[in-house]
């Protein structure tokens, strides 16, 4: 384990966990790299909390309070920007989903270094969802809006993932402002080979699109339901 992932390690385990029955293990990453201006991370954060208390997304999330789905949040930039929003917490009802959603609403953009370390930001992903082993399901959702240029290749991380058992799906993030012609869903189509390439891994593993930061929440919506709506229960009996 790398040692910038120790404080994380750290961190998470001062919340609160269970050995009890976990439906699914929910580990999003946020890209907050150079390419992502101030008011594209407000619509990154304010998007997640949109998507998170959606009815039908709130729906899933809180379907099955004996084996909960737990999340934690963390954004990503440089190799040595790697930064816990939200440690791990299992939803089991409404107040948890209320407060995960007011301390996103209360976070401001850090510092950080230029640079899109996308390999790191997946070992930071299964570095935490290491932590929850027993849960039925482990997913990574890493939101990216350009490639990785320093750190490890995330095709190698990848694999390493897919021996884990971890499954790793994308939310790609294309240009906000218009281009010419059919220029911008072209570059978007590009990324999004990129991060199929590149990233994705798992049974049923895919990657989401976003025309622009704006286009976030819904994106984010759609892909929640997508991860959630399939986890069996049969578990339970």
């Amino acid at each position: 384990m790398r040692p910038e992932f120790v404080a994380l390690c750290l961190l998470c385990a001062t919340a609160h966990t269970s050995n009890a029955a976990c439906r699914q293990a929910l580990a999003l990453g946020l890209d907050v790299s150079g390419s992502v201006d101030l008011r594209e991370y407000r619509l990154q954060i304010d998007g997640l909390v949109t998507a998170l208390n959606n009815q039908e997304v709130a729906s899933l999330l809180l379907s099955t309070p004996a084996a909960p789905v737990s999340i934690v949040v963390y954004e990503w930039s440089g190799p040595d920007d790697q930064v816990i929003l939200v440690p791990w917490t299992e939803l089991r009802n409404a107040d948890d989903l209320r407060q995960i959603s007011v301390t996103l609403s209360r976070t401001e953009r850090r510092v950080s270094t230029p640079g899109t370390a996308l390999g790191t930001a997946m070992e930071t992903g299964a570095s935490l969802l290491g932590q929850k082993s027993h849960c039925w399901k482990r997913t990574l959702d890493i939101s990216g809006d350009g490639k990785s240029n320093l750190g490890p290749r995330p095709r190698d991380v990848k694999e390493e993932l897919s021996e884990q058992g971890i499954t790793v799906n994308a939310l790609v993030i294309g240009a906000d402002a218009p281009a010419s012609g059919n220029r911008r869903q072209q570059e978007l189509g590009e990324l999004s080979s990129y991060f199929r390439a590149e990233v994705i891994t798992g049974p049923d593993a895919f990657v989401q699109t976003a025309i622009g930061f704006e286009a976030y929440a819904d994106a984010m919506t759609l892909k929640l339901k997508r991860e959630l709506d399939g986890i069996a229960i049969s578990g339970l009996q």
